[in-house]
């Protein structure tokens, strides 16, 4: 048996074990299971690979992509780069962590924009200062769309809510929530941005799936932009973990 789970607390809002079954039964992919496993302290996580011998490698999520850090062997030149890692394969040489939440939105984000790298004046507003959020700037960076990161508190090179105003707005036409803000059971909850101030020329990603079309994507969608969930960069990060744990 080969086993593969995700850690995180809490993890009752997870697609991963329900994704991975359906893989497995729709490839035929035999003698794998994979499932979760909330923990409420990262350092369970030494008991949980000492439990499991069977554990090949399993994703991290909330709250612990940057507390997993210490815990690993080996990063890869991305996870490295970004500070966080959701992706762990533990092999005899050890446990070696991994960024697949770059490519996955790498790749839904360019189906949002048409496909287009460093679209044409386009910069972005990034909120959240969390691990998913540098997975986000790393992969603009990559792609050379500048962006400002948005929080509730002051900090170097940031913004405040507060100080998204006319001229920001206007000049960041793609906003990405980082947030667990709209996940659910919490669906009523949403980033506060000035939404009046979107435009049909705006794009806006949510890396929340789970309600598919969260309160951030309805209000955005009132006033023309272009929206994006979270579910299609889940779907190509789970398929890069499963290729690194079976390469």
């Amino acid at each position: 048996m080969n086993r593969y789970g995700l850690i995180g607390y809490p993890l009752g809002h997870s697609f991963s074990a329900a994704y991975f079954a359906a893989k497995f039964e729709r490839e035929g992919v035999a003698g794998c299971r994979y499932e979760n496993f909330p923990i409420e302290a990262i350092t369970q996580v030494e008991r949980l690979v000492q439990e499991y011998p069977d554990l090949r490698g399993f994703n991290v999520t909330i709250p612990y992509k940057e507390a997993i850090l210490p815990h690993l062997d080996v990063l890869s030149v991305e996870a490295q780069a970004i500070g966080a890692v959701n992706c762990v394969k533990i092999t005899p040489h050890g446990r070696m962590g991994y960024n697949t939440d770059t490519y996955g939105f790498t790749v839904s984000l360019l189906k949002l924009l048409g496909g287009k790298t460093g679209a044409a004046g386009l910069h972005a507003l990034v909120l959240g200062t969390g691990g998913s959020s540098k997975a986000v700037r790393y992969a603009l960076e990559k792609l050379e769309i500048p962006y400002r990161s948005v929080s509730r508190t002051a900090h170097p090179g940031g913004l405040t809510y507060q100080e998204l105003k006319g001229a920001v707005m206007a000049s960041h036409r793609l906003i990405i929530n980082t947030t667990p803000l709209g996940m659910s059971p919490n669906s009523d909850s949403f980033p506060d941005i000035p939404y009046r101030m979107l435009t049909p020329r705006h794009f806006l990603f949510d890396l929340v799936y789970n309600p598919s079309l969260t309160r951030f994507m309805k209000q955005g969608s009132e006033y023309g932009a272009a929206v994006q969930n979270g579910y299609e960069m889940l779907v190509a990060q789970a398929e890069k973990s499963w290729e690194i744990w079976n390469t």
